[in-house]
C-alpha cells in the first residue's frame, strides 16, 4: 500500500474531470484523438498542399501543443480464423482457392513483421496562472514552474472554456490539413494516462476482427 502511494507522488496528474486533466501544479491539458491520413500516396500537388495547410495551421497558435502516438502490436489471428470460415462457406473451388491463398499471404507477411496499429494524440495546454513549462516525466503532463491554481478564484468552468477554445482552434486548424480531430471523454483520457505510465501495456495485441 505504502510503494501504491509513493508511485502516485510521481504522476503529476491530480484528477481527469469531464475530459479534461488537471496537473498538481495547476495546468490543464485537453486531448484531441486524431485521424491520419496516407502522405506517400498523394500526388505530389496533395503533398505540397498537406505541407501548407500544416504550416498555416501551426502560425495561427500561439501556444504550445504536442503531438503523441501510441503503438500497439496488433492480433491478426482472429481475422485469418474469419478467412478460414470464408474459404469453407465459398460455392466454387476458385473462389476457395483464392480465399486459402490470401489468407496464405497474410500468414507469411505477418511471420516476417509485427503488425502495428498506431493512435495519435495532440494535446493543448492551458496555464490559469501563465507559469512557464518545463519538461516532466512524461513531457505533456510536464510539471510547471509558478504559482498553483488551487487558490485562484476562476472556476473550472472558465478554465475548461478558455481550454476548449484553444482545442477547436487546434481542430479546426487540423480539418484544414484533412484529418480528423476529436476530444477524448474522461474514460478514454484515463486509459491513455494509464498506457502512458505503463508502457509495457502497449504489448497487449489488439485483435483484428472482420468489418
Amino acid at each position: 500500500m505504502n510503494d501504491a502511494k509513493s508511485s502516485q507522488s510521481f504522476v503529476p496528474v491530480k484528477e481527469v474531470r469531464n475530459g479534461i486533466i488537471l496537473l498538481k501544479g495547476g495546468g490543464y491539458r485537453g486531448v484531441l484523438m486524431c485521424s491520419s491520413t496516407n502522405f506517400a500516396l498523394k500526388s505530389a500537388d496533395e503533398q505540397r498542399a498537406i505541407i501548407g495547410g500544416f504550416q498555416n495551421f501551426l502560425n495561427t497558435l500561439d501556444f504550445s501543443i504536442e503531438i503523441v502516438i501510441h503503438s500497439r502490436k496488433m492480433d491478426i489471428r482472429p481475422y485469418l480464423l474469419t478467412l478460414a470460415e470464408r474459404e469453407k462457406a465459398q460455392q466454387t473451388e476458385l473462389m476457395r482457392v483464392q480465399v486459402r491463398e490470401y489468407a496464405q499471404f497474410i500468414q507469411n507477411f505477418i511471420e516476417g513483421a509485427a503488425i502495428m496499429s498506431k493512435l495519435f494524440y495532440v494535446i493543448v495546454p492551458y496555464e490559469a496562472g501563465g507559469a512557464e513549462e518545463v519538461a516532466g516525466a512524461l513531457p505533456f503532463l510536464g510539471k510547471k514552474k509558478g504559482p498553483s491554481t488551487e487558490g485562484l478564484t476562476d472556476s473550472f468552468d472558465q478554465h475548461r472554456a478558455q481550454l476548449s477554445q484553444r482545442m477547436s482552434l487546434v481542430s479546426s486548424g487540423l480539418t484544414g490539413t484533412g484529418i480528423r480531430a476529436v476530444p477524448l471523454g474522461t474514460e478514454e483520457v484515463i486509459e491513455l494516462l494509464y498506457r502512458s505510465f505503463n508502457l509495457g501495456d502497449l504489448e497487449t495485441p489488439i485483435k483484428l476482427t472482420n468489418a
